[in-house]
């Protein structure tokens, strides 16, 4: 079997705000008791509404926030606390992209030197070798010298999120987060950087934890897929099993928004309300104001995950309640 490159383990993490501008603070669980492993190699899609928790997770997953419980464990060492030396040298092997390129580069100074300014800071190598390797990564991901030459500020969007994709992998990490990595691109773009990220990830042998709230591009890049609702795993498992035949209303849901070419109908499943407000979660199950097929106990107990025969892991007290469905993957 293969190892494990990144474990979360029941991590929690929460902020606080205040209520009105003279009110109490009043604490908001962002993420709430998630457990996920992404294996050497592979890639795992997180899922979700905006707000959902996705993104704190992912940089948790990095170390650039602690969670408030939980463990964070690399190739099987837990994440040494921020900033320190140790972890310096952990986070060299765990990069992360951003969803909008143009705010992730310095827009002052040339892409050449923003790619090479990773091994600068790690010290890594020669000086007078640096700007070859750094040219050769920028070549590596479809940039030639002129783009090297050029401000953030005259390359196309495409063209930037390739740079920041050099500039992440210039210290040939393991791991890398993706969060919403063509979400900002133009359609026709989003395919070009989505076959080239596969490309890397190939002849790399890289890891990716991949967010996304686009289920195609999550079925064409992920392996396997973990649906977040406010700041919790609702399903995990397989991406195919996950988008052909979901079992959580609430994937269900999401996969219904979909369109699918050539089908010119399809049953959509339009969710009631809007999502609960983090600092005031439902008792028991937190979709359940919103769930189509809520029972009485949803109101009153949080469901706990059940492990179905085909390996995925549903949390929700119906889990046995779901009709017969035809297929609506994506």
């Amino acid at each position: 079997m293969t190892a494990n490159i990144l474990e979360l383990s029941g991590i929690s993490r929460s902020y606080s705000t205040r209520q009105g501008l003279f009110g109490k603070r009043v604490p908001v669980r962002a993420v709430d008791d998630v457990s996920l492993s992404l294996q050497e190699g592979q890639t795992l899609a997180l899922v979700g509404e905006s707000g959902s928790g996705k993104s704190t997770t992912g940089r948790i997953a990095l170390g650039l926030e602690r969670p408030n419980s939980g463990h964070v464990l690399f190739r099987g060492s837990e994440l040494p606390p921020a900033d320190t030396p140790a972890w310096r040298r952990m986070r060299a092997q765990m990069q992360m992209i951003y969803q909008d390129p143009l705010a992730a580069l310095d827009r002052r100074l040339p892409i050449l030197d923003q790619t090479r300014e990773p091994l600068d800071i790690h010290d890594v190598g020669p000086a007078s070798e640096r700007n070859d390797k750094a040219l050769a990564m920028l070549d590596a991901v479809g940039l030639n010298a002129g783009h090297a030459a050029s401000l953030p500020s005259q390359l196309s969007g495409g063209q930037r999120q390739r740079a920041v994709l050099a500039r992440a992998l210039i210290m040939k990490p393991s791991l890398l987060v993706c969060d919403e990595p063509v979400s900002a691109l133009d359609v026709s773009i989003q395919a070009q950087v989505v076959n080239l990220l596969m490309d890397l990830q190939r002849d790399l042998q890289l890891s990716l934890l991949f967010i996304s709230h686009d289920l195609k591009v999550v079925r064409q890049v992920s392996q396997r897929m973990a649906v977040m609702y406010l700041g919790r795993i609702v399903e995990y498992g397989e991406t195919r099993l996950l988008l052909s035949n979901s079992v959580h209303p609430y994937t269900r849901a999401l996969i219904s928004a979909v369109p699918v070419a050539g089908r010119r109908t399809r049953e959509r499943i339009i969710l009631t309300g809007e999502p609960p407000n983090p600092a005031a979660r439902p008792a028991g199950c937190a979709f359940h104001p919103r769930c189509p097929i809520a029972r009485s106990e949803c109101a009153n107990v949080s469901p706990a995950f059940t492990t179905l025969p085909d390996g995925r892991s549903v949390a929700c007290h119906a889990v046995d309640g779901h009709p017969p469905i035809e297929e609506v993957g994506v």
